[in-house]
């Protein structure tokens, strides 16, 4: 069966090109991808080719195919895996694979399986490792962001809470307590803020810090504090850029308590010293971004941690357990995954997106692989939808859904856009 698929060469060396999978063994599974959500990470393995841990050596001569945030269906199953999978089932992928403890990933190190593609073949390792994942819900995309949501989930799990006078360690964000999400009105920060109004240790007080007005208005529009406190959770949101003395504020929210968990979404020295500074005793401080430089570093007040027991979280991305409630969550239609989305396009926008992600403003850049389109943002289809039919109907899909991509943006664009 031929494929068509992103493959990557070398250092930016990114094709698209047609090619034949090799027959199908029989501890192997034939899959159809129908969405890709493009990572940072992507972009990093194209920086560096073959220079990256996960990438293997000799991709000049054997390119792997890129892109690990993918769903689609299964079209046939190997003899082995004959009573697990079935053709038709849907799925998503968890990359962490780890098997034998070895780097190899979909999306940087395999031949015949990553995201940008149209059918892929999926290895013996990924079952061996439960990393083949059922998905039941509707659509697509959601099991496409069922990854960076399990990015979330982890960070929400790895959060702890000591217990005074004891040694007992209470894992999780606290229950009732009161969280503050710092640099949180770009696509993670939202999809925690979604996580956290929705979790089983929901907080009593969330609130939501950013210095840009307009995605702060763009996340109120969404999540409505009317909404939240149905849930249980008293929202607020605060432009920290309209403050003289930030930190003063956020602790009137907690009668000069303080937080019992923040997050942290950018890294950014002084948002990590006003995260520490408003801290309860107790209290968590998970680093949730990523920092580029390996010597990044921030001042913490050691006085705190010692007397206050104050202490410091953070986590690299999140397990398979952690993909599994993420998926169960979308199933469910409990949490919104399409506020992380801000562009979508066909698998001819994969390489130059990839390659200039930095560079592109917003948040999840969504791919559908058998379609051709450029990468548009969703915000453009209502100055473009007078040149194409398509984009009319997408905007007016998207507009009455508070301007969010949607099972039904989806299905029209399967059913209607050009394919590749």
């Amino acid at each position: 069966m031929k494929t068509k698929a992103v493959r990557l060469y070398g250092k930016y060396d990114l094709r698209m090109e047609e090619f034949e999978l090799p027959p199908l063994k029989e501890d192997e599974i034939l899959a159809h991808i129908v969405s890709n959500s493009i990572c940072m990470s992507c972009h990093k393995a194209a920086e560096q080719g073959a220079g990256h841990k996960r990438v293997p050596e000799d991709i000049s001569k054997n390119p792997i195919i890129i892109g690990h945030e993918f769903s689609g269906y299964i079209v046939e199953v190997g003899r082995k895996w004959q009573k697990q999978f079935s053709s038709g089932d849907k799925f998503s992928i968890q990359p962490a694979l780890n098997y034998k403890g070895g780097l190899y990933a979909p999306g940087y190190s395999y031949k015949y399986m990553g995201g940008n593609a149209s059918y892929i073949i999926i290895p013996n390792e990924v079952m061996e490792c439960q990393c083949l994942l059922k998905y039941d819900g509707e659509g697509y995309f959601p099991a496409s962001l069922s990854e960076p949501m399990s990015c979330i989930v982890g960070a929400f799990n790895a959060s702890y809470h000591t217990t005074p006078g004891s040694y007992v360690h209470h894992m999780g964000i606290k229950k009732g307590g009161n969280m503050a999400l710092l640099a949180s009105a770009g696509p993670m920060g939202l999809g925690a803020l979604d996580y956290a109004i929705h979790s089983e240790n929901k907080p009593m007080l969330l609130v939501v810090i950013d210095i840009d007005e307009k995605r702060l208005q763009w996340a109120e529009s969404i999540f409505p504090p009317n909404e939240a406190s149905q849930e249980g959770v008293k929202l607020v949101y605060v432009n920290s850029l309209k403050i003289s003395d930030t930190g003063a504020h956020l602790l009137e929210y907690t009668d000069g308590e303080g937080f019992d968990d923040v997050f942290i979404f950018a890294p950014v020295e002084s948002l990590i010293e006003l995260g520490d500074a408003i801290l309860k005793p107790h209290g968590c401080l998970n680093f949730f971004a990523g920092p580029g430089n390996p010597q990044f570093t921030a001042r913490i007040n050691f006085y705190n941690i010692h007397y206050n027991s104050t202490h410091i979280a953070g986590t690299s991305g999140g397990n398979t357990e952690d993909m599994r409630i993420a998926l169960n969550l979308m199933e469910q239609n409990v949490v919104k995954p399409a506020v992380m989305i801000t562009h979508i396009g066909g698998l001819n926008a994969v390489a130059d997106t990839i390659i200039n992600l930095p560079q592109i403003p917003g948040g999840k850049k969504l791919i559908y692989t058998n379609i051709k389109l450029d990468l548009t943002a969703l915000e453009d289809f209502k100055n473009l939808q007078n040149r194409n039919p398509l984009f009319k109907e997408i905007y007016r899909i998207t507009k009455k859904n508070r301007g969010l991509w949607s099972l039904e943006a989806e299905e029209y664009l399967l059913a209607n856009a050009e394919k590749i």
